[in-house]
Order: C-alpha cells, then structure tokens, then sequence
C-alpha cells in the first residue's frame, strides 16, 4: 500500500559510510563515502565527499570527488570537485570542476609525460602524449 515504485538510496548528511557501497537503482550522496560506490545512477550533491572509485551507467556531481568515475555518462556541475580520471562515453564539464585526465573507454594506454617543465635553460618542455600502438617501434625517453 505504502510501497514506492521508485527505487532508490539516498546517503543523507551527516552519515559517513567506511566500505564499499553496491545498490541497484539510484544512489543520491548528501553524506561522506571512504569506498568504491557501485551503482545505476548516482547523484553527488554540494555537501557529500566520495573517497573511492565510482562505477555507474549515469552520474552527476555537485559535490567532491576524490578518485576514477567510470561510467556512460558523466555531468560536472559547477560546485563539483573531482580528482581523478574520468571514463566516461559522454562527458559534460562546467568551469572549474575538474584535475584530471578524461579518457575514452577504447583509448586504455594513452600516457602524458609530466606536466611541462623547465628544462634548464628557461625554456618550457610540452608534456608528450602517447597513443596505442599495436607494435611500437620507437621508445620516447625525456632527458
């Protein structure tokens, strides 16, 4: 009589859950995760923390993120807050809300040197980007 046929989690504000969290359907995080959070859909608001890997089919955060998202489709709203690499098949980013690297799902080996550098004669050194290659033939090494 008083069942809903939403189906759905929601992490209030002020609950801090330590482990990995598994739900089926939508998750909604107003609190603190320290684990890896696996589920349909997630909703990160202004307030919550997550200290872990996220994998969904959707997920949209307003909130802080330290660690991977791995999912269908990702949104980064303004607030968000996210350190860590991002794949996703859809990717919306606003200002500000993103340290990271954004890898596509069929792109699995793509390295960036470190972030450019002074090479010891004033000069800044670009940051190299390797692709995959099925046989390569060369090896880049930075002096």
């Amino acid at each position: 009589m008083f069942a809903s046929k939403r189906k759905g989690t929601v992490i209030a504000e002020g609950l801090k859950i330590i482990g990995n969290v598994s739900a089926d359907g939508a998750v909604e995080v107003n609190g603190q995760v320290d684990g890896d959070l696996h589920c349909t859909s997630l909703i990160v608001s202004p307030k919550a923390l997550i200290s872990g890997g996220i994998k969904a089919r959707s997920v949209v955060v307003n909130g802080k993120v330290d660690g991977p998202i791995s999912a269908e489709d990702v949104i980064l709203k303004s607030h968000a807050f996210v350190t860590g690499d991002i794949q996703a098949q859809s990717l919306s980013i606003e200002r500000g809300a993103f340290d990271g690297r954004s890898l596509r799902p069929e792109v699995t080996n793509l390295h960036q040197l470190e972030a450019p550098a002074s090479n010891g004669h004033g000069d800044r050194v670009r940051p190299t980007v390797l692709k995959k290659e099925e046989n390569p033939k060369t090896k880049v090494v930075r002096a």
